[in-house]
C-alpha cells in the first residue's frame, strides 16, 4: 500500500472516531483537517477524506479551509476516497451532503477517485453526495444505524485496499 493518510473534520467527535477506526484498520495516521498542509498532501499518495454534514447539508466548519488547501495543490496522480457521517432520519433531505461538496470541490483536480458505494439500504430523500446513483464514498449514520457502521467500514475497506 502506498503512503496513505486519513484526513477528517469533526465537530462533536463522531467523524474523528470513524476516521481513527479507518486509520487503525489500515495502520496509517488520522489527521485533523485543521492540520492539513501542502506538505502533508505532497507526502502522501492516498487521501481518505472524511467529513460530517451540518445544518442544511453544509461542510463541517474546518473543511472550508481544508478544501482551499486541496484546491491549491496538485492532486494529479493522487488517489482519493471519501467517507461521510450524517443523520438520515433527522436530515434525510441532506444526508452526507458535505461529502458531495468535498467531491465537487476537487472532482476536476486530476485525482483518481475510488470508493463509491451503493445507496441501497439507506433511508434518505436527497444527498449531494449521490452521483450517477451512488454515493461518492462511504456514507455512515453512526447515530441511527450504529449497528451497521463496522460492517460498512469493513466492506468499503475491502474494496479500496487493493487500489491504495
Amino acid at each position: 500500500m502506498n503512503k496513505t493518510i486519513v484526513i477528517y473534520g469533526s465537530s462533536t467527535g463522531s467523524c474523528k472516531a470513524i476516521a481513527e477506526k479507518i486509520a487503525d484498520k489500515l495502520n496509517v495516521k488520522a489527521l485533523d483537517v485543521q492540520e492539513l498542509t501542502d506538505e502533508v498532501i505532497g507526502s502522501h499518495d492516498n487521501l481518505l477524506l472524511g467529513t460530517s454534514t451540518w445544518g442544511a447539508g453544509e461542510l463541517q466548519d474546518d473543511w472550508y479551509d481544508g478544501l482551499k488547501v486541496l484546491q491549491r495543490v496538485d492532486l494529479s496522480g493522487k488517489t482519493v476516497a471519501f467517507f461521510g457521517c450524517g443523520d438520515c432520519e433527522s436530515y434525510g433531505d441532506s444526508f452526507v451532503s458535505a461529502m458531495g461538496i468535498l467531491y465537487d470541490g476537487i472532482k476536476d483536480s486530476g485525482a483518481n477517485f475510488i470508493g463509491r458505494t451503493s445507496t441501497d439500504g439507506y433511508n434518505f430523500s436527497y444527498s449531494e453526495a449521490v452521483v450517477d446513483g451512488e454515493f461518492v464514498g462511504l456514507a455512515l449514520d453512526d447515530v441511527n444505524e450504529y449497528d451497521k457502521t463496522d460492517e460498512r467500514i469493513n466492506a468499503w475497506l475491502e474494496v479500496i485496499k487493493a487500489k491504495l
